[in-house]
């Protein structure tokens, strides 16, 4: 064998050595969900996303939760029978509003107990999502955060108050158009959380709790603890589970992008059935 043999082994493996370790973590974290399941007797979703690095320009990319991870998720709970608990673990910067509302709200219908962990953050949609939940189990230092809306880079609460202030004859028509959308971004965000949180909360506690969340009352990136969350009437406790801290040691930090946040095991889950001895 040559050099140039050995160089041409050396490139293939360094070439397939990712895609290996990748599959290799891959089947680990299918394993760590197959136990949490018999131990739970549940459906267990993880909804992860880490911040990537594109191979080629070499600057980091947020995954976000979209439209693909709804589909996933979506598909998950259909295969998931009513009476069987579902257990959703969630690492997400947030993402599309569209898409956490498909989430959350198939998640609120399910009959079953849901259940939420947040072992590190779940923000904006990632809280949407949290707010179907009939409980939520954070970390200790685990944040959730506000769910107002936003446009492009700009927040939409933020786009109304400049136009609510600042004379009309200055503001241009784009602007204009931002805020009116944004009004309305609004609404609708604050409707859909209280809907999810009707039942949970009474009807007066959980409007409020919506607009607070929804209008801007923070900035986007404030993180609300789970103290913070307990006294806002949030379902929540701090029992995180070992099992959810060691499936999140099998999502290192990417260097490439992935395809898809979303991992279940692929089958039907039916409600386990405990028989009692005679």
């Amino acid at each position: 064998m040559g050099i140039g043999d050995i160089l041409w082994l050396f490139f293939m493996f360094s070439a397939l050595q990712p895609v290996v370790h990748q599959k290799m973590l891959e089947a680990s974290r299918l394993r760590v969900l197959s136990r949490f399941e018999r131990a739970r007797k549940s459906r267990v979703i993880s909804l992860v996303h880490r911040q990537e690095t594109m191979s080629f320009l070499g600057f980091p990319v947020m995954r976000y939760i979209d439209v693909n991870d709804s589909e996933e998720v979506l598909r998950a709970i259909k295969l998931t029978d009513p009476d069987c608990p579902i257990d959703l673990i969630i690492h997400t910067p947030g993402g599309l509003v569209l898409a956490a509302g498909q989430i959350a709200h198939a998640l609120r219908r399910h009959r079953a107990k849901v259940t939420v962990f947040v072992p590190h953050y779940a923000m904006s949609g990632g809280t949407l999502i949290a707010l179907a939940a009939n409980e939520i189990i954070m970390s200790r230092h685990a944040v959730l955060g506000p769910i107002d809306p936003q446009l492009g880079e700009s927040p939409a609460a933020s786009l109304i108050k400049v136009v609510e202030e600042k004379p009309i004859a200055r503001v241009d028509d784009q602007t204009l158009v931002k805020a009116d959308v944004g009004r309305k971004a609004i609404a609708q965000v604050k409707q859909a959380a209280t809907d999810l949180l009707a039942g949970r909360l009474p009807d007066d506690k959980a409007s409020a709790l919506a607009e607070k969340l929804s209008t801007g009352t923070w900035t986007h990136d404030y993180p609300i603890f789970a103290a913070t969350a307990k006294e806002l009437g949030l379902p929540v406790s701090t029992n995180m589970l070992d099992a959810v801290l060691e499936l999140m040691k099998l999502y290192p930090q990417p260097v490439r992008q992935q395809s898809g946040g979303v991992e279940y095991l692929p089958v039907p889950r039916q409600k386990e059935v405990v028989r009692r001895a005679a």
